[in-house]
């Protein structure tokens, strides 16, 4: 897909579609009004008969309008005018893409860009249009036999900006959101890939490869005799049931000086979560595949980055293993020793995700991190307290909590903030080790967050739960978000000083 932007009026514009903004009931938007008039009210007269109402989310498409260059108009029912939000618009523009995508249309000049938005500035609006875009037109049929094709798809795609003065903001806007778009896309890709196929050693190849596209990136990784030597008993435990080799995979991405600490993202990479002995019921258990959507996320992250060419250095870190039932598989009442000398109790083997991570996120400490951000679908009472919509934070660190939640508003991959309070640990007590992996009944995110706080001491932390928001549940939506790969990319061009000013 090609993207542009330019600034124009809308009877100038020879194209295959003119795309323009309808409101409740029946007002034209400025654009709109315009069309209108070059064509002596033919829009106004149609508005007048029922065509449109201008309900958000209806489509008109028109052919032929007297006096305007391009072949067809499609007009987008956007709601009541004071009421469109940063939704409604996301929401707006993805009807119109399907759409655009169905009626021949190769190519389509868009003026919803122009649309006010609250509180919503151009820059904001040409990116969400673009990765909105880029959602839309995603699929993942690289293992189907057949493929169905639009005959003629939607292939270049130009937004319009009020003035020429925002060209650049708007050029910025594509930049950025390309960006974020390929690390989604990534992310999509790896966690949608079947976990016969995507295992520890395939993520590390998604790794290498990332290494071979782009000269700021290395990688190294680490197998399970180095892991031995580290120490790492709890991460190797996981893996111990399962005939693929765990691997971390530690990708090192510099775009400033050498001597500047890096920013460590870390990625639970559970290519398949049985549950282990603990086994998990039968029922979605194929959607176990996604329990690696962290290490995706973390994957997808660098490539944006890399793609962007932020001035900041990023390790990703993708904690990849295993977990399933065996004869040598860890157990219930196993007590293991971590990298950090802690040991801990096992209570439940599908419980996995922090013991991975506690491991990882002590290895870590050896970079000299600025700070470090896990990602993890950890725990199911996430999706029981935030739903789908927003991934769970948790950190020790309010600056950085506050960043993040900035970056989340910012991208619109929403994130919601929950406590971290001492009182807390008192559920992961146990009688025969330092702790226990899990925390009872109540408040399992939060209980889940405090185990992996005693492995952060040496540095600024943050948690996000992603369990609810990594990916999209049964039938034929089923399959990856690309999430949290915007608020993380966002927080980072932030950090980098490269975010969009007026």
């Amino acid at each position: 897909m090609e993207f542009s932007v330019k600034s124009g009026s809308p009877e100038k514009q020879r194209s295959a579609c003119i795309v323009v903004g309808v409101f409740e009931p029946r007002r034209l938007s400025a654009v709109a009004e315009q069309l209108d008039e070059i064509s002596e009210g033919y829009i106004s007269n149609l508005l007048r008969r029922g065509d449109l109402e201008g309900k958000s989310g209806q489509m008109l498409l028109l052919h032929q309008v007297p006096n305007i260059l391009s072949e067809r108009v499609l007009l987008v029912g956007c709601g009541k005018e004071r009421e469109l939000d940063e939704r409604q618009y996301r929401q707006i523009i993805s009807k119109t893409i399907n759409t655009l995508n169905e009626t021949g249309s190769m190519e389509a000049v868009c003026f919803l860009s122009e649309l006010h938005v609250k509180g919503r500035d151009t820059y904001w609006k040409v990116r969400q249009a673009i990765e909105a875009t880029q959602d839309c037109l995603y699929s993942f049929n690289s293992l189907k036999t057949r493929i169905e094709e639009p005959r003629r798809p939607l292939r270049k795609i130009i937004f319009n900006v009020p003035t020429r003065r925002e060209l650049p903001i708007g050029e910025r806007a594509i930049a950025h959101g390309l960006g974020v778009s390929e690390g989604i896309t990534t992310c999509k890709n790896v966690g949608n890939m079947p976990p016969n196929i995507c295992n520890p050693a395939y993520l590390a190849e998604q790794a290498r490869i990332l290494e071979n596209d782009y000269d700021s990136v290395s990688t190294h990784i680490v197998d399970e005799s180095e892991m031995e030597e580290l120490g790492m008993g709890s991460y190797l435990a996981v893996g111990r049931g399962s005939a693929n080799e765990s691997m971390m995979s530690v990708i090192k991405y510099n775009g400033a000086d050498n001597d500047s600490a890096p920013i460590v993202l870390v990625g639970k990479g559970v290519t398949f979560d049985s549950g282990g002995i603990s086994l998990k019921p039968g029922e979605a258990m194929d959607e176990m595949k996604y329990d690696m959507g962290g290490a995706a996320a973390v994957l997808g992250t660098m490539h944006s980055i890399a793609e962007l060419k932020l001035p900041i250095n990023v390790i990703g870190i993708l904690a990849g293993c295993e977990n399933m039932p065996g004869s040598n598989a860890y157990r219930p009442g196993d007590i293991l020793t971590t990298m950090s000398g802690q040991t801990v109790e096992v209570l439940n083997t599908d419980a996995e995700g922090r013991l991975v991570l506690c491991d990882a996120l002590t290895y870590v400490e050896r970079f000299n991190p600025e700070l470090v951000i896990d990602v993890a679908t950890l725990t199911g009472a996430c999706v029981v307290a935030l739903g789908k919509h927003a991934s769970g934070l948790l950190s020790t660190h309010n600056p950085l909590a506050h960043e993040l939640l900035n970056a989340s508003d910012q991208s619109g991959d929403r994130a919601w903030r929950l406590p971290l309070w001492d009182e807390y640990q008192e559920q992961l007590e146990s009688p025969f080790a330092d702790f226990t992996n899990l925390g009872g009944k109540g408040a399992g995110t939060i209980t889940a967050a405090c185990f992996l706080a005693r492995f952060t001491k040496k540095y600024h932390w943050a948690h996000l739960d992603i369990a609810g928001t990594a990916w999209r549940s049964g039938g034929k939506d089923k399959g990856s978000t690309g999430r949290p790969v915007s608020m993380l990319t966002q927080f980072l061009i932030n950090r980098s000083g490269q975010e969009q000013g007026e």
